[in-house]
């Protein structure tokens, strides 16, 4: 069983999201912030990270840039979510770090297709 971490500071979209990707046969993990998103990923090394942009202590750009700059997590999957559809948002999210991007709210069939095509990319 794949493991996400769902970094995500709205209890609403945690419990939501969270429970369709268990439906679908995923382990969810649930870090409430940018901060603790990074320290999850460090200490449990899941195969992808869905990332809120809009987040407390760090947002989700900082938080992305420094799972990529640190050597441990730079690996790691990273799926930008954000309600952020602005033009341009996807290209800060790449630059980022982030492998791929979506916009809320969830499309569940077009998100699991992305985690899919990642894990199973990254799987090899």
């Amino acid at each position: 069983m794949s493991t996400l971490l769902l970094v995500e500071d709205n209890e609403m979209n945690q419990d939501m999201l969270s429970r369709r990707l268990q439906r679908n046969g995923y382990k969810v993990l649930i870090a409430g912030d940018g901060q603790q998103g990074i320290e999850m990923a460090q200490s449990t090394a899941p195969d992808l990270i869905l990332m809120d942009m809009s987040l407390p202590v760090i947002d989700g750009w900082e938080a992305t840039r420094r799972l990529k700059e640190a050597t441990a997590t730079r690996h790691l999957p990273i799926i930008a979510l954000t309600a952020h559809a602005m033009s341009g948002d996807r290209e800060r999210a790449l630059e980022a770090g982030c492998d791929d991007y979506d916009t809320k709210p969830i499309d569940l069939p077009r998100l699991l297709g992305k985690i899919e095509r990642i894990i199973g990319k990254k799987r090899g």
